[in-house]
């Protein structure tokens, strides 16, 4: 008997651990669903700043021999000052997307500790600070309560202080890892190289005078375009990355939930079997006592 109440409280109990997952897949998909929503429309403004960068980059280089005089336009192939701005979730249950960050970040720790460059990490979210806190790394700078809630003006703190850097030549290369969202079940790893940016090349001619802009560029503005451009190409895409990260977030999450209320569905069926198995013994058990009480009776 104390077998069967042993099982039926362990069927409770996760009976009731399957309520709280189904809960909070569908508080996921909800906010999925919004967060997606806003994603898709920042998309399409990221990417629009991302054209019009290439377009203005291109047509400055046709004015000067040389290409646009700028340090946001200059690669560096031996960068000796690395940053990397990484994103991670303040909050966990949502399966392998920290992981995946936290791998993606240690594999270029490991690449670049190899060529000699010195890393400096910029970590944003709490589960990206935490593990690299408990593995005694530094971390220049922690920024906690913006990936669950994405802020323009925060976006902006966080990238400005990075490129300040940059512009000074306190670093020579600036990295973001995420986990980017790409659909409803999967995630995708990014790693951009954000500064410097590559100029479009010669063969981007034709795609550029086959767009319908009419956007023409006086040579002598050339430096005070490329810096207003470039700071707001700099800026929305680091909002965009945390807006990306947090639908991708909760695309994890769900899939997460989803996973193990389906695992503590089949627990229960499992446990259920369990239970009537051994109810079926001890009936059969209690039954056979009887018989033979009445057999000695004879």
């Amino acid at each position: 008997m104390s077998n069967l109440k042993e099982i039926k409280r362990k069927i409770k109990s996760v009976e009731n651990t399957q309520k709280t997952t189904r809960a909070m897949k569908l508080v996921s998909t909800a906010k999925l669903r919004k967060a997606e929503e806003v994603a898709r429309q920042s998309r399409v403004y990221a990417n629009k700043i991302n054209e019009m960068l290439s377009e203005i980059s291109y047509k400055l280089s046709q004015y000067k021999a040389g290409g646009i005089d700028s340090k946001f336009f200059k690669l560096n192939n031996e960068p000796k000052i690395v940053d990397i701005i990484f994103i991670t979730a303040d909050k966990g249950l949502c399966g392998g997307f920290n992981v995946q960050t936290i791998k993606a970040v240690r594999r270029l720790m490991d690449e670049f500790k190899a060529a000699n460059v010195k890393l400096r990490l910029r970590a944003v979210g709490r589960k990206g600070i935490d593990y690299f806190t408990f593995k005694g790394t530094e971390l220049l700078e922690k920024y906690v309560g913006v990936s669950s809630s994405p802020n323009y003006k925060k976006s902006q703190e966080i990238i400005e202080d990075a490129v300040k850097d940059f512009s000074e030549n306190l670093t020579d290369k600036i990295i973001l890892v995420y986990n980017g969202y790409l659909n409803m079940i999967s995630q995708q790893l990014k790693v951009i190289d954000v500064l410097p940016v590559e100029a479009p090349k010669s063969d981007n001619e034709q795609v550029i005078n086959e767009s319908k802009s009419l956007l023409e560029i006086e040579a002598e503005s050339d430096k005070a375009i490329v810096e207003e451009l470039m700071k707001k190409y700099l800026e929305y895409n680091m909002y965009y990355a945390l807006i990306d990260s947090l639908a991708a977030e909760h695309s994890a999450r769900m899939q997460a939930m989803d996973n193990a209320t389906n695992n503590a569905k089949e627990r229960v069926r499992h446990l259920t079997i369990a239970y009537n198995k051994a109810r079926q013994e001890s009936i059969t058990t209690e039954l056979i006592e009887i018989i033979s009480g009445v057999e000695s009776m004879k």
